[in-house]
C-alpha cells in the first residue's frame, strides 16, 4: 500500500498521479504501485511539487510494517533505535509585547461592588 499527500502543489500534478494512484481526498492518493512505480512517482512529485509539500507512506518489511519519506517538510523522519520518528521542529519563541491588563473594575464587578445590578 502506498499513500503520497500533497499540500499545495500544482494541480498538473495532481493529474499525474491519478494515472496510476487513486485520489481518495483533495491532494490525498493512494494505491499499490511496484516499488519501482512507487520511487519514479516519488521522483516526479520531489521535480514538480514547486513550493508545495509532499509526503510518501508506503509498507514495507520492517519492524513498524511502513515508512515515510518527506519533501520540503518542516517535520523530518528520524531513525531512533530502528523505529522511525517525526522529529517537530522547536517553534520559534514569540516575541509580541504583552499588554498590561486594564487598570480599575471591570463593569461586572463595579455592579456587584455597588450593588447596581
Amino acid at each position: 500500500m502506498t499513500v503520497i499527500v500533497l499540500t499545495n502543489c500544482p494541480v498538473g500534478l495532481r493529474g499525474f498521479l491519478t494515472r496510476w494512484l487513486l485520489e481518495i481526498s483533495p491532494g490525498v492518493f493512494i494505491g499499490n504501485p511496484s516499488t519501482r512505480v512507487r520511487d519514479a512517482l516519488w521522483e516526479e512529485v520531489r521535480q514538480y511539487a514547486d513550493q508545495g509539500r509532499a509526503l510518501l507512506a508506503h509498507t514495507t518489511n520492517n519492524e513498524q510494517g511502513f515508512t515515510f519519506r518527506t519533501h520540503d517538510h518542516a517535520w523530518h523522519p528520524r531513525d531512533h533505535e530502528g523505529l522511525t520518528l517525526i522529529h517537530r521542529p522547536k517553534a520559534p519563541a514569540t516575541t509580541a509585547p504583552q499588554t498590561a491588563p486594564k487598570k480599575g473594575w471591570s463593569k461586572a464587578s463595579q455592579r456587584r461592588r455597588y450593588g447596581k445590578g
